[in-house]
């Protein structure tokens, strides 16, 4: 089957636990615009003609507030599995993996703190998959970048022409990505970082190709985060695109 052709599978990573919102609710299930920022992601991929199924990993003390998130939302058609997530990141990518099996599919790992990710960014995600094995998401930088040392001094000014900043979702075809998580699993120096840099790092011979993201789809850290979702919600930004 042609890589275009192939199943459209999510995995949409809600492990984290959001120390930094000041909440005792984990970030992805806080509420913004009548829906929590998982349910706003998951919507999304929901809807997507392209998307078949999703896998939902959750942090593992709410795996029954995502069931329930799920069966009242009406996604259960596509969700086929919610599964918990680990310590860090790449442990809950790899639980997603570990979950799809041996299944060769067009994979989209998506961090559900980022709830305003838009249709056309998945379009452009599953058309890169027509003939890249690994794709990241990304926007140009507006400020200048530097590169510090331990004591922030300035090493380099790289320009910025050159530089990106990476969004999720990233997508790949699952049989590479599950080979440099396999590589990396064995590697006692491995350090957890974002799935393109395990597969830029383990699959070397696999080129990452960027395509372009959305100042829009961004990640739910802080409290402000929150307030400028909300804001985007409102004014009908936050879904167009």
């Amino acid at each position: 089957m042609e890589p275009h052709q192939r199943r459209g599978v999510v995995a949409l990573l809600a492990g984290g636990t959001g120390t930094r919102m000041a909440s005792e609710t984990p970030k992805q299930l806080l509420e913004v615009g009548g829906r929590t920022l998982l349910e706003h992601a998951l919507h999304t991929f929901h809807a997507h003609p392209r998307v078949h199924e999703i896998v939902l990993v959750m942090a593992a003390d709410h795996l029954d507030a995502a069931r329930a998130l799920v069966d009242r939302g009406g996604y259960a058609d596509k969700v086929t599995a919610v599964v918990p997530g680990g310590a860090s990141r790449s442990d809950s990518t790899r639980a997603a993996l570990a979950e799809l099996g041996d299944a060769e599919v067009d994979l989209l790992v998506h961090d559900a703190a980022r709830p305003l990710v838009t249709e056309r960014i998945v379009d452009d995600c599953f058309a890169a998959l027509a003939t890249h094995a690994a794709v990241s998401v990304a926007v140009t930088s507006p400020d200048t970048i530097v590169e510090v040392d331990a004591h922030d001094r300035v090493l380099a000014t790289p320009p910025r022409e050159s530089l990106r900043r990476v969004q999720t979702p990233q997508a790949f075809r699952s049989e590479v990505l599950r080979l440099a998580h396999d590589r990396a699993a064995a590697d006692p120096g491995f350090t957890a970082t974002d799935d393109c840099s395990v597969v830029g790092t383990y699959c070397p011979d696999v080129p990452v190709v960027v395509v372009a993201g959305d100042e829009r789809n961004l990640k739910v850290t802080t409290p402000l985060d929150l307030v400028v979702v909300e804001a985007l919600l409102a004014t009908g930004e936050g879904r167009r695109g």
